[in-house]
Protein backbone atom coordinates (compact mmCIF):
# COMPACT_ATOMS: atom_id res chain seq x y z
CA UNK A 1 0.00 0.00 0.00
CA UNK A 2 1.25 3.07 -0.85
CA UNK A 3 2.73 5.91 2.11
CA UNK A 4 0.57 8.55 2.44
CA UNK A 5 2.40 11.60 3.84
CA UNK A 6 1.35 15.45 4.75
CA UNK A 7 2.86 17.58 2.47
CA UNK A 8 3.14 20.85 3.68
CA UNK A 9 4.45 24.33 2.60
CA UNK A 10 8.28 26.24 3.04
CA UNK A 11 6.18 29.37 3.74
CA UNK A 12 6.75 30.69 0.45
CA UNK A 13 3.47 31.86 -0.78
CA UNK A 14 2.03 31.31 -4.40
CA UNK A 15 -1.71 31.98 -5.99
CA UNK A 16 -3.12 28.65 -7.85
CA UNK A 17 -3.87 29.44 -10.80
CA UNK A 18 -2.65 27.77 -13.39
CA UNK A 19 -1.23 30.35 -16.12
CA UNK A 20 -1.18 33.21 -12.89
CA UNK A 21 1.06 36.41 -13.69
CA UNK A 22 2.39 38.27 -10.28
CA UNK A 23 0.69 41.31 -9.78
CA UNK A 24 2.14 44.41 -11.20
CA UNK A 25 5.37 44.87 -9.87
CA UNK A 26 8.75 46.23 -10.98
CA UNK A 27 10.85 44.57 -13.19
CA UNK A 28 11.37 41.80 -13.20
CA UNK A 29 8.24 41.14 -11.63
CA UNK A 30 6.29 42.54 -14.96
CA UNK A 31 7.25 39.61 -16.67
CA UNK A 32 5.28 36.75 -17.30
CA UNK A 33 5.88 33.54 -14.99
CA UNK A 34 8.08 31.27 -16.79
CA UNK A 35 6.45 27.66 -17.59
CA UNK A 36 8.53 25.76 -14.77
CA UNK A 37 6.41 27.72 -12.31
CA UNK A 38 3.16 27.07 -13.82
CA UNK A 39 1.22 24.11 -11.96
CA UNK A 40 -2.33 22.35 -12.60
CA UNK A 41 -5.11 22.93 -10.04
CA UNK A 42 -6.67 19.50 -9.02
CA UNK A 43 -10.10 20.03 -7.34
CA UNK A 44 -11.43 16.90 -7.15
CA UNK A 45 -13.74 14.06 -5.02
CA UNK A 46 -10.13 13.32 -2.41
CA UNK A 47 -9.68 17.49 -2.49
CA UNK A 48 -13.46 17.96 -1.28
CA UNK A 49 -13.37 15.40 0.97
CA UNK A 50 -9.75 16.68 2.81
CA UNK A 51 -11.15 20.09 2.66
CA UNK A 52 -14.82 18.88 4.85
CA UNK A 53 -12.81 16.98 7.33
CA UNK A 54 -10.57 20.15 8.22
CA UNK A 55 -13.96 22.52 8.59
CA UNK A 56 -15.81 19.67 10.51
CA UNK A 57 -13.20 19.46 12.88
CA UNK A 58 -12.41 23.70 12.80
CA UNK A 59 -8.40 22.85 12.24
CA UNK A 60 -6.37 25.08 9.48
CA UNK A 61 -4.04 24.18 7.15
CA UNK A 62 -0.52 26.01 5.98
CA UNK A 63 -1.97 25.05 2.25
CA UNK A 64 -4.63 27.45 2.23
CA UNK A 65 -3.08 29.93 4.68
CA UNK A 66 0.42 30.36 3.12
CA UNK A 67 -1.41 29.42 -0.80
CA UNK A 68 0.89 26.67 -1.15
CA UNK A 69 1.21 25.79 -5.33
CA UNK A 70 1.25 22.50 -4.20
CA UNK A 71 -2.10 22.45 -2.70
CA UNK A 72 -4.32 20.83 -5.20
CA UNK A 73 -2.13 18.35 -6.46
CA UNK A 74 -1.43 17.58 -2.08
CA UNK A 75 -4.81 17.93 -1.33
CA UNK A 76 -6.51 15.94 -4.66
CA UNK A 77 -3.80 12.66 -2.87
CA UNK A 78 -5.70 12.88 0.30
CA UNK A 79 -2.91 14.98 2.02
CA UNK A 80 -2.62 18.30 3.73
CA UNK A 81 -0.19 20.06 6.37
CA UNK A 82 -1.82 20.87 10.04
CA UNK A 83 -1.23 24.24 11.42
CA UNK A 84 -1.63 24.66 14.80
CA UNK A 85 -1.74 27.23 17.34
CA UNK A 86 -4.45 29.48 14.90
CA UNK A 87 -4.15 30.98 12.09
CA UNK A 88 -3.05 34.15 12.96
CA UNK A 89 1.00 34.94 13.53
CA UNK A 90 2.39 37.12 15.68
CA UNK A 91 5.06 38.14 13.04
CA UNK A 92 4.61 40.17 10.08
CA UNK A 93 7.38 38.54 7.67
CA UNK A 94 8.07 40.12 4.14
CA UNK A 95 7.39 36.99 2.44
CA UNK A 96 4.42 35.46 4.45
CA UNK A 97 0.85 35.56 3.39
CA UNK A 98 -0.22 33.36 6.44
CA UNK A 99 -2.55 36.31 8.59
CA UNK A 100 -0.72 38.86 11.17
CA UNK A 101 -1.74 40.51 13.97
CA UNK A 102 -2.42 39.75 17.83
CA UNK A 103 -4.45 36.49 18.36
CA UNK A 104 -7.86 36.74 20.17
CA UNK A 105 -6.51 34.16 22.48
CA UNK A 106 -4.38 31.68 24.15
CA UNK A 107 -4.03 28.08 22.04
CA UNK A 108 -6.52 26.16 22.20
CA UNK A 109 -5.91 23.32 24.17
CA UNK A 110 -8.16 20.77 22.75
CA UNK A 111 -6.36 21.45 19.18
CA UNK A 112 -3.82 18.15 19.22
CA UNK A 113 -7.10 15.76 19.67
CA UNK A 114 -8.51 17.03 16.71
CA UNK A 115 -5.45 17.35 14.93
CA UNK A 116 -4.75 13.46 15.53
CA UNK A 117 -8.87 12.49 14.79
CA UNK A 118 -8.28 14.17 11.33
CA UNK A 119 -4.76 11.55 11.58
CA UNK A 120 -7.08 8.60 11.90
CA UNK A 121 -9.68 9.80 9.29
CA UNK A 122 -7.31 9.92 6.69
CA UNK A 123 -5.09 6.81 7.51
CA UNK A 124 -2.14 8.65 7.73
CA UNK A 125 1.22 7.10 8.61
CA UNK A 126 3.09 9.84 8.13
CA UNK A 127 2.05 13.60 9.56
CA UNK A 128 3.72 16.84 9.06
CA UNK A 129 2.55 19.48 11.64
CA UNK A 130 3.39 23.28 11.38
CA UNK A 131 2.36 26.32 13.47
CA UNK A 132 2.29 30.40 13.16
CA UNK A 133 4.76 32.49 15.36
CA UNK A 134 3.09 32.69 19.02
CA UNK A 135 5.53 35.37 20.60
CA UNK A 136 2.01 36.36 22.95
CA UNK A 137 2.92 32.84 24.65
CA UNK A 138 5.74 31.80 27.29
CA UNK A 139 6.54 28.93 25.41
CA UNK A 140 5.66 30.22 22.15
CA UNK A 141 3.37 27.16 21.69
CA UNK A 142 5.81 24.54 22.52
CA UNK A 143 3.53 22.60 24.72
CA UNK A 144 0.87 22.49 22.06
CA UNK A 145 3.25 21.08 19.66
CA UNK A 146 4.69 17.98 22.12
CA UNK A 147 0.47 17.48 23.28
CA UNK A 148 0.05 17.03 19.31
CA UNK A 149 2.82 14.86 18.80
CA UNK A 150 1.49 12.93 21.49
CA UNK A 151 -2.10 12.75 20.84
CA UNK A 152 -1.22 12.04 17.26
CA UNK A 153 0.72 8.84 18.15
CA UNK A 154 -1.48 7.55 20.83
CA UNK A 155 -4.49 7.87 18.42
CA UNK A 156 -2.34 6.37 15.35
CA UNK A 157 0.19 4.05 16.63
CA UNK A 158 3.17 4.11 14.53
CA UNK A 159 2.19 6.94 11.85
CA UNK A 160 5.65 9.21 11.84
CA UNK A 161 5.43 12.97 13.23
CA UNK A 162 7.59 15.63 11.61
CA UNK A 163 7.40 19.46 13.45
CA UNK A 164 8.09 22.21 11.60
CA UNK A 165 8.72 24.70 14.23
CA UNK A 166 8.80 28.30 15.01
CA UNK A 167 12.41 29.67 16.63
CA UNK A 168 10.59 30.42 20.36
CA UNK A 169 12.41 33.92 20.56
CA UNK A 170 15.22 31.98 22.23
CA UNK A 171 13.55 29.61 24.70
CA UNK A 172 15.50 26.12 24.91
CA UNK A 173 13.45 25.18 27.59
CA UNK A 174 10.46 25.34 24.82
CA UNK A 175 12.62 23.62 22.15
CA UNK A 176 13.41 20.60 24.44
CA UNK A 177 9.82 20.48 25.38
CA UNK A 178 9.29 19.59 21.53
CA UNK A 179 12.00 17.71 21.56
CA UNK A 180 11.74 15.41 24.58
CA UNK A 181 8.46 13.63 22.07
CA UNK A 182 10.77 12.44 20.19
CA UNK A 183 9.70 14.08 16.53
CA UNK A 184 10.63 11.85 13.76
CA UNK A 185 11.76 14.81 12.18
CA UNK A 186 12.35 18.59 13.89
CA UNK A 187 11.79 21.01 10.83
CA UNK A 188 12.91 24.48 11.63
CA UNK A 189 12.91 27.10 8.26
CA UNK A 190 16.37 29.40 7.70
CA UNK A 191 14.17 30.88 5.19
CA UNK A 192 17.06 33.11 3.60
CA UNK A 193 20.38 34.16 3.63
CA UNK A 194 21.87 36.26 6.66
CA UNK A 195 21.74 39.49 4.93
CA UNK A 196 18.26 39.55 3.93
CA UNK A 197 16.99 38.66 7.58
CA UNK A 198 15.84 42.06 8.58
CA UNK A 199 14.02 42.52 5.44
CA UNK A 200 12.64 39.14 5.24
CA UNK A 201 12.23 37.43 8.38
CA UNK A 202 10.90 40.10 10.73
CA UNK A 203 11.49 39.12 14.70
CA UNK A 204 13.82 36.04 13.67
CA UNK A 205 17.58 36.23 14.11
CA UNK A 206 20.14 33.98 11.81
CA UNK A 207 22.45 33.04 14.22
CA UNK A 208 19.10 31.88 16.57
CA UNK A 209 18.16 29.54 14.25
CA UNK A 210 21.61 27.97 13.53
CA UNK A 211 21.70 27.35 17.52
CA UNK A 212 18.55 25.69 17.23
CA UNK A 213 19.45 23.48 14.90
CA UNK A 214 22.66 22.69 16.57
CA UNK A 215 20.93 22.25 20.03
CA UNK A 216 18.50 20.20 18.24
CA UNK A 217 21.19 18.18 16.88
CA UNK A 218 23.08 17.86 20.25
CA UNK A 219 20.28 16.94 22.89
CA UNK A 220 18.95 14.52 19.80
CA UNK A 221 21.31 13.42 17.90
CA UNK A 222 18.85 10.07 16.53
CA UNK A 223 16.14 12.95 15.49
CA UNK A 224 16.98 13.95 11.93
CA UNK A 225 17.27 17.83 11.99
CA UNK A 226 15.88 19.72 8.77
CA UNK A 227 15.88 23.06 7.33
CA UNK A 228 14.74 25.01 3.69
CA UNK A 229 15.78 28.42 1.95
CA UNK A 230 13.55 30.22 -0.14
CA UNK A 231 15.20 31.59 -3.40
CA UNK A 232 14.80 34.37 -5.61
CA UNK A 233 14.72 37.35 -2.43
CA UNK A 234 18.34 38.73 -4.12
CA UNK A 235 20.57 36.69 -2.57
CA UNK A 236 23.86 36.30 -3.98
CA UNK A 237 24.78 32.44 -5.69
CA UNK A 238 28.36 32.85 -2.39
CA UNK A 239 25.77 34.06 -0.14
CA UNK A 240 23.59 31.11 -0.88
CA UNK A 241 26.47 28.80 -0.75
CA UNK A 242 27.95 30.19 2.69
CA UNK A 243 24.25 29.48 4.03
CA UNK A 244 24.23 26.31 3.28
CA UNK A 245 27.79 25.69 4.55
CA UNK A 246 26.72 27.16 7.74
CA UNK A 247 23.35 24.79 8.03
CA UNK A 248 26.28 21.60 7.64
CA UNK A 249 27.78 22.53 10.40
CA UNK A 250 24.85 22.30 12.45
CA UNK A 251 24.89 18.40 11.24
CA UNK A 252 21.60 19.67 9.80
CA UNK A 253 20.58 16.27 7.60
CA UNK A 254 17.98 17.60 5.32
CA UNK A 255 18.00 21.10 3.35
CA UNK A 256 15.23 22.20 0.86
CA UNK A 257 15.64 25.01 -1.59
CA UNK A 258 12.31 26.36 -3.49
CA UNK A 259 11.43 29.86 -5.34
CA UNK A 260 10.17 32.24 -3.45
CA UNK A 261 6.81 33.82 -5.12
CA UNK A 262 5.06 37.20 -4.48
CA UNK A 263 1.37 36.33 -2.19
CA UNK A 264 0.61 39.90 -2.78
CA UNK A 265 1.61 43.38 -3.80
CA UNK A 266 2.23 44.44 -0.17
CA UNK A 267 5.05 41.37 0.31
CA UNK A 268 8.26 41.03 -1.19
CA UNK A 269 8.83 41.75 -4.81
CA UNK A 270 10.83 38.80 -6.47
CA UNK A 271 13.73 39.62 -7.81
CA UNK A 272 14.38 36.94 -9.89
CA UNK A 273 13.39 33.59 -10.80
CA UNK A 274 16.01 30.88 -10.66
CA UNK A 275 16.21 28.55 -12.79
CA UNK A 276 15.67 24.51 -12.22
CA UNK A 277 19.01 23.97 -13.70
CA UNK A 278 20.40 26.35 -10.78
CA UNK A 279 17.99 24.45 -8.25
CA UNK A 280 20.21 20.62 -9.69
CA UNK A 281 23.03 22.80 -9.10
CA UNK A 282 22.19 23.70 -5.75
CA UNK A 283 21.25 20.54 -4.89
CA UNK A 284 24.69 17.86 -6.00
CA UNK A 285 26.72 21.10 -4.26
CA UNK A 286 24.68 20.32 -0.81
CA UNK A 287 25.27 16.61 -0.90
CA UNK A 288 29.03 17.16 -1.11
CA UNK A 289 28.33 19.59 1.81
CA UNK A 290 26.99 16.24 3.78
CA UNK A 291 23.60 17.03 3.72
CA UNK A 292 21.57 13.23 4.26
CA UNK A 293 19.33 14.90 1.37
CA UNK A 294 18.47 17.83 -0.37
CA UNK A 295 15.38 18.49 -2.16
CA UNK A 296 15.77 21.21 -4.83
CA UNK A 297 13.60 22.81 -7.52
CA UNK A 298 11.39 25.77 -8.11
CA UNK A 299 8.24 24.29 -6.44
CA UNK A 300 9.69 22.89 -3.67
CA UNK A 301 8.64 23.59 -0.31
CA UNK A 302 9.41 22.98 3.52
CA UNK A 303 7.86 19.26 3.25
CA UNK A 304 6.72 18.61 0.12
CA UNK A 305 7.57 14.90 -0.21
CA UNK A 306 8.47 14.63 3.53
CA UNK A 307 8.58 11.13 3.45
CA UNK A 308 10.23 10.51 0.58
CA UNK A 309 12.83 13.63 1.75
CA UNK A 310 12.97 10.98 5.37
CA UNK A 311 13.44 7.49 3.61
CA UNK A 312 16.18 8.73 1.96
CA UNK A 313 17.66 10.73 4.58
CA UNK A 314 17.98 7.77 6.61
CA UNK A 315 19.08 5.49 3.79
Amino acid sequence: MQVKSLLCHMASPFNIVSNAVPAPMPSPNAHPRPDWLRVKFFGGDRYQELKRTMRTLDLHTVCESARCPNMGECWEHGTATFMILGDICTRACGFCAVPSGRPAGPPDEDEPLRVAEAVARMKLRYAVVTSVNRDDQPDGGAQIFARTIQEIRRRVPGCKVEVLIPDFRGNWDALNLVLATRPDVLNHNTETVPRLYRQVRKGAVYERSLELLRRSKEAHPEVPTKTGLMLGLGEETEEVLATMQDLAAQRTNILTLGQYLQPTRDHLPIIRYVHPDEFAEYKVRGEAMGFSHVEAGPLVRSSYHAFEQTESALK
